[in-house]
């Protein structure tokens, strides 16, 4: 569906060559300042045409507010958000009239709506993520200033060029890898146009992507995330832990293919002693662990530790290669693609993986703050000191 999330809920709509493309975000919380130059800086990191290792599709994807807001503050109603498309080129896409796009979603819409969009990739386009990122920019505004939520992704790999502490981060990480998620900012991230803020994997990225850019070529990669200062008791077991959201959040994204959660498949190599996390009472007076395997997450529910994940996107499926393929009828040809594609989407990808957290957290965090609000309500009871986690008196 087009919908995600149960308090704050998002609806995205619009198709890569249409008018527009936008969102309805419903359970904003009212009082809260909110202008388009709050959502706006996220979708200019996302947008097509920003610099050569990007498609040269140029849009500004300038945003605009249409209900939800007054003199710049949350009324607490549906707010609305359009940007238009100003950069379509529907003659591009002649060709996949006839023929299927190889690992695109031409055959599976047509087959599943018995329709399908006749230019570009319609609602399986990354024009879809738009209203995503501006709902995640809003929702981000709201964590940060009423919690101090910090969420920051980057570049970790493209091809078989990867950051080299991004196996240790998974396994046993050294105090400067620690330090590293503790303090990157998303400035630092923008440092280069890879947003891969380790400048030698980052030279080293971008002759990658410019090497299949003149191939006529495409390249996957990772996108690796950090939230900080999540607060404790977000999730909703038994189906809707933290991590299980933040995997259904991700693997929505287009061209996603793999989601890993904190010490994810290395985990599995190490023993029960080394993979444990065990608990402190840190020199600040919280309660925590000494290290971080579980990435921030136990029992579906996080701890108040660095939650921390990896994306993995494929190579854009769309490249402007001539490629044998079959046409819609079965009979064998080439499909000569035209249209503008990204050579490689991870560092575009990233603020759409940063607006995805920020949704599946406030929307955690509304859930959990109803909760804590009910139970406040209760008369004083007795309570037996088992269920408190605390020792008989």
């Amino acid at each position: 569906m087009s919908s995600f999330g149960k308090l704050f809920r998002v609806t995205t709509f619009g198709e890569s060559h249409c008018k527009g493309v936008g969102a309805i975000i419903d359970g904003v919380p009212p009082g809260m300042q909110l202008t388009e130059g709050d959502i706006q800086p996220q979708l200019t990191r996302r947008r097509p045409g920003q610099n050569k290792l990007t498609t040269p599709r140029d849009e500004k994807d300038k945003v605009t507010i249409m209900s939800g807001t007054e003199f710049g503050v949350t009324l607490g109603t549906p707010i609305g958000i359009q940007v238009p498309n100003q950069d379509q080129r529907p003659h591009d896409y002649g060709e996949t009239d006839i023929y299927p796009r190889p690992s695109h979603a031409d055959y599976t819409y047509l087959q599943k709506y018995g329709v399908k969009a006749s230019s570009g990739g319609g609602r399986a386009s990354a024009r879809e993520t738009i209203g995503r990122v501006a709902a995640g920019a809003i929702a981000d505004k709201y964590l940060r200033e009423a919690f101090g939520v910090e969420i920051v992704a980057f570049a970790s790999s493209v091809g078989k060029v990867a950051m080299p502490f991004i196996e240790d981060l998974e396994e046993s990480p050294e105090p400067e890898t620690i330090e590293f998620m503790n303090t990157i900012t998303r400035e630092q991230v923008d440092e280069d146009i890879s947003r891969c803020p380790h400048p030698p994997t980052a030279e080293a990225m971008k002759k990658v992507i410019a090497e299949k850019s003149h191939e006529r070529d495409s390249i996957g990669g990772t996108v690796t995330c950090v939230i900080r200062k999540c607060p404790v008791g977000l999730g909703e077991p038994c189906f809707d832990k933290l991590e299980a959201i933040l995997a259904h959040a991700m693997l929505s994204i287009p061209a996603t293919k793999g989601f890993e959660f904190g010490s994810g498949f290395n985990g599995t190599k190490m023993s029960g002693i080394e993979h444990n996390d065990p608990f402190v009472k840190k020199a600040d007076g919280t309660f925590g662990t000494t290290t971080n395997h579980s990435g921030g997450v136990q029992g579906g529910i996080s701890n108040g530790e660095n939650i921390y994940f990896r994306v993995a996107f494929k190579p854009a499926a769309t490249i402007s290669q001539d490629q044998e393929t079959a046409n819609y009828d079965g009979v064998n040809g080439i499909l000569a693609a035209k249209g503008r594609h990204d050579p490689c989407v991870v560092s575009r990808a990233v603020p759409i993986v940063e607006s995805m957290a920020a949704l599946v957290i406030i929307d955690a965090l509304l859930q959990q703050e109803a909760r804590r609000s009910a139970y406040s309500r209760l008369p004083q009871i007795e309570i037996n000191h088992a269920l408190l986690g605390k020792a008989p008196k």
